[in-house]
């Protein structure tokens, strides 16, 4: 979040009771992981996602380590995850020495394709990991089907959806265990954060120990099972805790922020993420595609020099050196990574900032063609 941006791709809105919450960790001593805001946190994130239980942690990422660790995957197994995705739960498979197998994205939505999921699951696949992208959900519907019908786990990696809906139910709520991040630039943040969440007692009890460096429930300094430091501390719970009182307000100001990008960019080359008519997409992030990856470029270019911070749509992370050993494609994957954009997508944005955005991308995009094209079918680059 560069701070040399008239505009920057995102901040974190912390005009709540941020500061009064973390003075009275300070006050009271209670600055670690112990504290009745780490209690609060979990118990009131829990019941904003219709969960049962909420089980804070450090970060994002080792929320899907300890998920996966607690569902017992290790060396041998397989797990599937998209390829277009932030790398996190890519690394947190291999934290656990299992094998992610990379899929394809559906071309409107951008989450991944259970066609291509059915496609790649084999005998060592235990795990299907899915990413709710950019703030829409993925298709757990059919996802949950195949992961019934082949005995596997179902992990949601929601760090980009809190506030998502499918099917009238908060994602995070369909899998066998889910994951949030509240890193800087999340929809609610404590800094750096993360929550798992599941429904299973057992998981989270499971979960609640590994957390904790394996720590016996029935013993003290007495630990039965090689666990982690992934605490989260009384004042990042604190920091949570009050931005969670501000959630709402949050998710109908970066919906209005999406509208109203959609409405001042109608009739451009712009093509948007689509929504599928079964859920409620969160806005994490205002993501739009080009015709081509020079076009992407040289829109974010235009972008910088008018003091608007923009970031590219992820890289697919089968084409990163530690994961392209062996030769994969998956073009629609590979298309939207190249042709895609963040714009400015944070709260406190005005509808001014937006419009003069829109004005700027307009301008830009009528320079490049006399007539718009209507729409963009996924394209793939010449490697």
């Amino acid at each position: 979040m560069s701070n040399h941006y008239r505009i920057p791709v995102y901040k974190p809105s912390l005009s709540g009771n941020e500061e009064r919450y973390v003075l009275d960790c300070i006050r009271s001593g209670w600055i670690s992981s112990k504290g009745s805001y780490v209690d609060a946190f979990e118990q009131q994130f829990a019941a904003f996602v219709g969960a049962r239980h909420a089980i804070s942690v450090c970060n994002g990422t080792v929320a899907l380590h300890v998920a996966l660790a607690a569902l017992g995957i290790r060396p041998g197994d397989e797990v599937i995850v998209p390829t277009f995705t932030y790398i996190a739960p890519v690394n947190a498979i291999v934290y656990c020495g299992a094998t992610p197998i990379f899929v394809d994205s559906d071309p409107y939505t951008w989450q991944l394709d259970p066609a291509d999921v059915s496609r790649r699951i084999s005998p060592r696949t235990k795990a299907i990991v899915a990413v709710h992208l950019y703030g829409h959900p993925a298709d757990v519907g059919a996802l949950r089907l195949l992961a019934q019908e082949h005995g596997l786990f179902l992990i949601e990696d929601c760090a980009e959806a809190f506030g998502a809906y499918y099917e009238g139910k908060h994602v995070g709520t369909f899998g066998d265990v889910a994951t949030f991040s509240f890193y800087g630039n999340k929809t609610i943040t404590t800094g750096e954060g993360g929550m798992v969440v599941t429904d299973d007692d057992m998981l989270a009890e499971r979960i609640r120990r590994l957390k904790g460096q394996g720590l016996a429930p029935y013993r003290e300094y007495w630990h039965d099972i090689i666990g982690y430091n992934y605490r989260m501390t009384n004042i990042a719970a604190a920091i949570g805790l009050a931005q969670l009182e501000q959630a709402e307000y949050f998710l109908h100001r970066k919906r209005a922020i999406a509208e109203l990008y959609q409405q001042s960019l109608a009739g451009t080359f712009l093509e948007f993420q689509h929504t599928a008519p079964n859920v409620v997409h969160s806005w994490w992030m205002v993501s739009v595609l080009t015709p081509t990856a020079q076009e992407r470029d040289r829109l974010r270019h235009i972008l910088h020099q008018h003091g608007i911070e923009t970031r590219p749509t992820f890289y697919p992370v089968h084409t990163m050196p530690m994961y392209s050993h062996r030769y994969e494609r998956h073009r629609v994957a590979e298309s939207l990574a190249l042709r895609g954009i963040n714009l400015p997508s944070y709260p406190a944005l005005s509808d001014e900032e937006v419009q003069w955005i829109c004005q700027v991308l307009t301008h830009t995009c009528s320079k490049t063609f006399s007539t718009p094209p209507s729409k963009y079918a996924p394209q793939v680059q010449p490697q």
